[in-house]
């Protein structure tokens, strides 16, 4: 006669209730409940990332559009100088006062002097800055006309049609100032575009702008 193997032998109790399958199920309940949690809070976290690197990008795309980079552009761009202001070239400092165009002649007598075109001149005020005497001289002006077309100063009639040139090889000293006019002799229907001012032959210059 054989024992069921499920019955406990007569006499003892019967064993306590197995509950492994019960505790593996627990676990395995809980577990999904934390890999639930933890996936949740990544998409929080990532979409939080993306709402923040959307907003960003947004805002760099306003910063660098072409309006925007246009108008830096216009604020960083020089003003170039004009008449009544001070610039600067090596020992000398310059300040263009006055433009007179239109002149067909200088000087009376013995000593006029005819424009091949007109005659334009160039009044200003030429400074010593240095710390020794500089020679200033027109030779080494330039005009320049809206073309981009450079014209010499016209030293011979500037020096017998002009009393108060002051601009041929006047030997400047330092602190010292000069009253000057530049002449250039420029086709009758040029425009104007600005003067080169130079304190040598061989300086680099500073453009004055004539354009009005």
């Amino acid at each position: 006669m054989h024992s069921n193997p499920q019955q406990p032998p007569q006499g003892y109790p019967p064993p306590y209730p197995q509950t492994v399958v019960v505790q593996k199920k627990g676990g395995g309940c809980l577990k999904a409940l934390l890999i639930g949690a933890a996936v949740l809070a990544g998409l929080i976290v990532l979409g939080t990332i993306l709402k923040g690197g959307g907003q960003s990008d947004t805002q760099a795309s306003l910063t660098d559009t072409p309006e925007h980079a246009t108008q830096t552009h216009k604020a960083k761009k020089p003003q170039v100088p004009g008449l009544g202001d001070v610039v600067k070239d090596g020992k000398f400092a310059f300040k263009v006062t006055k433009v007179e165009k239109g002149l067909s002649q200088v000087g009376e007598g013995f000593t006029v002097s005819k424009a091949q075109g007109q005659y334009v001149l160039i009044h200003l005020t030429v400074k010593n800055i240095g710390d020794e005497a500089q020679m200033f001289s027109d030779s080494a002006q330039k005009l320049i006309d809206a073309k981009g077309r450079t014209f010499d100063a016209d030293s011979g009639a500037a020096a017998l049609g002009l009393k108060d040139s002051n601009a041929f090889l006047n030997n400047i000293n330092p602190g010292n100032s000069v009253n000057g006019i530049l002449l250039f002799d420029v086709p009758k229907d040029v425009r104007l575009k600005a003067v080169e001012l130079h304190d040598s032959l061989f300086s680099d210059g500073v453009t004055v702008s004539l354009a009005r």
